[in-house]
């Protein structure tokens, strides 16, 4: 009985797997434990440099799944995607497909879909061709067993391939997961963008704005005033929507946004600069310390010269956790001493690199 309770409790969910760039690992860790530790989790993290994830088993003996609902990943900002998952596997060579599905069937799971994924990395790449062979006898095996079935509320079975012999199973639910694979977006650059940069103010409309009110919020006739604006990446975005533009920078614009004449440059400082009236939007990409470029955006939406905002904040080369938590606390306390009501989320976008995006909208 001893021997049926222990294999029963190996392979039973036992901690949070949560992707993350490749890099941000310990940033990401220290995330996760300090926001577990303020429900009253504690635990130990799992973070190897460079493996694109993190794992979070927890001490106490409460289910993992309870920590995975109360720690949303919308909330996150260094994770990607978000499981419930299983001790990790080790395969043998001459039948991986066997450990996978005892493991599926011992853990009672259903589910309705089942995404083979990789860490971002080269290495991860490299095992498209074995994930391909592996892919459609696994799902015939687990259908047959039942664990794969038509309508499972929605629950994905997730398999992130380590490396050909290693593979960490997780379950990820509806309304607290990302949809896309590996949880990243991948835009296209669009040929009329004078930067690549563009695509961070895309994604981040993506990642904060649902896409049916882009029509309200981010609609034609709109105001923006892009700070740090040159050669034109975000003001490109802007404009696109159809909104007139203040474009802050002493550098040059593209000569074709400039064309377009929804732009007004004005080569001024972009701390300093003061909007003629309320804007829409406020956007800045300007490259400072997160500290101050958080006092300048704290001082646009306590005066409410804009009704929403995406700022990137660029990171330390350490303690990038303790950063950023530091500038949205000092953020969001001061909007509350002055008695705006706001929305705040902040995420590590997929075109980030050293930097966070931070959205906030006024709800006055």
């Amino acid at each position: 009985m001893k021997d049926v309770a222990k294999e029963r409790d190996r392979q039973a969910p036992d901690r949070l797997v949560l992707y993350c760039r490749p890099g941000f690992e310990a940033d990401l860790a220290a995330e996760v434990t300090a926001r577990a530790e303020a429900l009253g989790w504690q635990g130990e993290c799992d973070a190897m440099p460079l493996a694109g994830y993190v794992s979070y088993s927890p001490r106490d003996a409460r289910p993992v799944n309870l920590l995975h609902r109360e720690l949303p990943l919308v909330q996150l900002i260094f994770a990607r995607q978000s499981l419930v998952g299983l001790p990790p596997l080790t395969l043998s060579r001459d039948n991986r497909l066997a450990a996978i599905v005892d493991q599926v069937v011992a853990s009672g799971w259903s589910f309705d879909s089942i995404l083979h994924e990789t860490p971002d990395t080269n290495e991860g790449k490299a095992l498209s061709g074995l994930i391909k062979a592996l892919t459609r006898p696994l799902a015939s095996t687990l259908k047959k067993r039942g664990a794969l079935r038509r309508r499972a509320a929605g629950r994905w079975l997730h398999l992130l391939w380590c490396d050909g012999d290693r593979v960490q199973l997780g379950m990820s639910f509806p309304g607290n997961r990302s949809e896309l694979p590996g949880g990243i977006r991948r835009l296209k650059f669009p040929s009329g963008a004078p930067s690549r940069s563009t695509l961070k103010l895309e994604e981040a409309w993506h990642e904060f704005v649902p896409k049916d009110e882009w029509p309200q919020r981010l609609g034609e006739g709109m105001q923006a005033a892009d700070l740090g604006a040159a050669p034109g990446g975000w003001t490109w975005q802007l404009v696109n929507r159809g909104m007139h533009v203040y474009a802050i920078d002493n550098g040059p614009m593209d000569r074709q946004l400039m064309a377009t004449g929804m732009v007004e440059h004005l080569r001024e400082d972009g701390f300093a600069w003061a909007p003629p009236g309320r804007l829409d939007w406020l956007v800045c990409d300007i490259v400072d310390k997160p500290t101050r470029v958080t006092a300048m955006v704290e001082r646009w939406l306590v005066r409410r010269w804009c009704r929403e905002a995406v700022f990137n904040l660029k990171l330390p080369m350490k303690r990038r956790w303790e950063s950023v938590s530091g500038c949205l606390a000092a953020l969001e306390s001061a909007l509350a001493a002055a008695g705006v009501s706001a929305e705040l989320r902040c995420r590590h976008l997929y075109h980030d690199r050293e930097e966070v995006t931070v959205h906030v909208r006024l709800l006055d």
